[in-house]
């Protein structure tokens, strides 16, 4: 709203208010946050907040620290906000070195991006619902008669902090998978052809801020006379079953350009066994064969997005010519495309799946020149800090809302 003051009115919120930096360094604070902790602005403006609220010493199950602490690292990494259980948290009694108060809170912590896709502050908002929580450990004492409201309160309370529990467990067990998914997903993308190519770099991202992955995968394969092939793929679904249905396609189509050395007919023999595989269908991949003695990259493209070819003068060309739908789109069986794209050495090869350049509310088109771009600016490097300046460029160092796999190739 135009001449709105916002400074004014965040200083005069009611509720208790602080804002962090990326490195957790308080930056902001309001009254009300003050009034609640009993600190002035020079108490903590610079400070960090476990160092202006570390856990009481003096109490041995203190876990303040560890809880905020795990909250801020969520909001970083899912870019979301993150509601905490209702947490004690004792603070420092100002005037009084080594004396601890008991202190209950309900926290939120809400994320504020910047316009380079990443998390700017952070605002930590929080209530200080103490005298509640000690005036509820009263109600069970012995003769104690709650009114009919009391006995409400207590039931809403209990219920709550019930609640709080089952989302905690929740959140760990489906944390719990997510590590068991990226684990199994980082062992499949195993490729020991890889490490005979000092000049191929890969990249896997998990998706940022889900509690499940999906199904992106990468591969380099050696073939006979020198050439090789490179593929990237990304199957529909998340989790376990996305991760076990990408390392089957993985393998059928390393063992088919293997054996038939051709990227069409890969993708054909690809696509007829994605038709028995459940969860495998609608997975798109592109497969591209280097040859190095006549300078040629043959590819084939199902349902993909194009892979690009940047040339040392900047200008870039999208492998669009040989597309198809993904796996399993038709009812009957079609062969597929293939293309040939001639290449100079010194010419750079980027593959990649769709969350590096797509964002929610945005048409490809813009993601792709924004790849495109960076890639042109970027192209000196080698493929290595080539990958990593990309994805730095992208906003995309902590990853995206979908998962990420990428193969830089200097030709």
């Amino acid at each position: 709203m135009q001449g709105m003051d916002y400074e004014a009115l965040f200083a005069a919120t009611p509720s208790p208010y602080l804002v962090l930096g990326r490195d957790l360094v308080i930056v902001e604070v309001n009254q009300a946050y003050l009034e609640a902790t009993g600190r002035t602005r020079q108490d903590l403006l610079g400070q960090r907040i476990f160092d202006a609220f570390p856990n009481n010493p003096d109490d041995s199950e203190a876990d303040g620290v560890e809880n905020l602490s795990a909250s801020l690292n969520r909001v970083l990494a899912s870019r979301a906000p993150d509601t905490m259980a209702l947490q004690r948290y004792d603070i420092a009694v100002m005037g009084h070195p080594g004396s601890f108060e008991e202190r209950w809170w309900s926290p939120i912590n809400t994320p504020i991006i910047g316009q380079d896709g990443r998390v700017t502050w952070i605002i930590h908002r929080v209530e200080d619902v103490t005298a509640f929580v000690q005036a509820h450990n009263t109600w069970s004492g012995p003769g104690q008669h709650l009114t009919e409201r009391d006995a409400l309160e207590a039931e809403l309370y209990g219920r709550a902090r019930e609640l709080q529990r089952l989302n905690e467990e929740l959140r760990n067990a489906h944390t719990r998978e997510r590590q068991v998914a990226v684990t199994l997903q980082e062992a499949m993308l195993q490729s020991p052809d890889l490490a005979r190519h000092q000049d191929v770099a890969v990249r896997y991202l998990p998706a940022a801020g889900s509690l499940n992955v999906c199904g992106d995968w990468y591969d380099v394969v050696d073939l006979a006379d020198g050439r090789f092939a490179v593929a990237v793929g990304d199957v529909v679904g998340h989790g376990l079953e996305a991760a076990a249905v990408m390392g089957m396609l993985r393998s059928a189509l390393s063992a088919a350009i293997r054996a038939l050395e051709r990227p069409a007919q890969a993708l054909e023999v690809l696509g007829l066994y994605a038709r028995s595989l459940e969860g495998a269908l609608n997975t798109t991949v592109v497969k591209a064969m280097v040859d190095p003695r006549s300078h040629l990259i043959i590819y084939s493209n199902a349902g993909h997005p194009p892979p690009v070819l940047v040339h040392p003068d900047g200008t870039c060309r999208l492998l669009d010519e040989a597309v198809d739908p993904p796996l399993g789109a038709r009812p009957q069986h079609v062969p597929r495309p293939q293309a040939g794209q001639p290449y100079s050495p010194g010419d750079t090869l980027a593959l990649y799946t769709d969350g590096l350049i797509e964002r929610r509310d945005e048409d490809i088109d813009a993601g792709l020149a924004r790849l495109t771009e960076a890639l042109g600016r970027h192209r000196f490097l080698g493929p290595e800090h080539l990958a990593d300046a990309l994805l730095a460029d992208l906003g995309l160092v902590r990853g995206a809302h979908d998962d990420i796999a990428l193969v830089i190739v200097r030709l």
